[in-house]
């Protein structure tokens, strides 16, 4: 066994707790959610362009922090994300090529347009590989048809001599005093021009 003196030296050794040790109030609770608000901003392009062109991609300690936030990927966080694509550029802001990338306008101009287009088109796009297609209706097997020996019977002359009528002739062909052109009263209500 060790004598007093020597687990004197030992307990010495050991670093005591320090004595005004910060303990969060509301445990951990503002923490989280200051997090959570953070890694949401992410999924705007926007907002990645704002942090490269404000040269927040150039702090290690920011870096660090990127990295720090890719807990959000596990399981037990990844159901307080209301905006996946934070993750997918959260994962993406890990690469140095990409960062430099978002400081330029256009390069935030294309990831917005394509956040735009798979949001218009994902819905669809998903129904059509969840969704289980129709079979096709078989088609009964049509009997074969045999050679008409018969012809079409052939237009008489006098059909194809007359004109079709065209639809102002269609006008000309109703009375003056046609019904259509009364009201219930027997009054002609067609519009005439008025005499200069």
């Amino acid at each position: 066994m060790a004598s007093p003196e020597e687990m004197g030296d030992d307990a010495s050794e050991i670093p005591s707790p320090p004595k005004n040790t910060y303990k969060d109030p509301d445990g951990g609770r503002q923490r989280f959610l200051l997090e959570l608000e953070f890694i949401q901003c992410l999924a705007n392009p926007t907002y990645i362009h704002y942090l490269a062109q404000n040269r927040y991609f150039e702090d290690e300690a920011f870096i660090g922090y990127l990295k720090y936030l890719q807990y959000w990927q596990r399981p037990e966080y990844i159901k307080f994300i209301m905006y996946p694509h934070c993750l997918y550029f959260l994962e993406l802001l890990q690469n140095p090529n990409f960062r430099t990338a978002m400081a330029h306008p256009a390069n935030k101009e294309l990831a917005h347009r394509q956040q735009f287009y798979y949001w218009k088109n994902y819905r669809n796009n998903r129904l059509k590989h969840i969704l289980p297609r129709p079979l096709p209706e078989p088609v009964p097997p049509q009997p074969p048809v045999a050679p008409s020996t018969s012809l079409p019977p052939a237009p008489s002359a006098t059909a194809a001599l007359s004109p079709a009528l065209s639809p102002m002739q269609y006008n000309n062909m109703l009375s003056k005093n046609d019904t259509r052109n009364m009201g219930a009263t027997g009054i002609d209500r067609r519009k005439r021009k008025k005499g200069i």
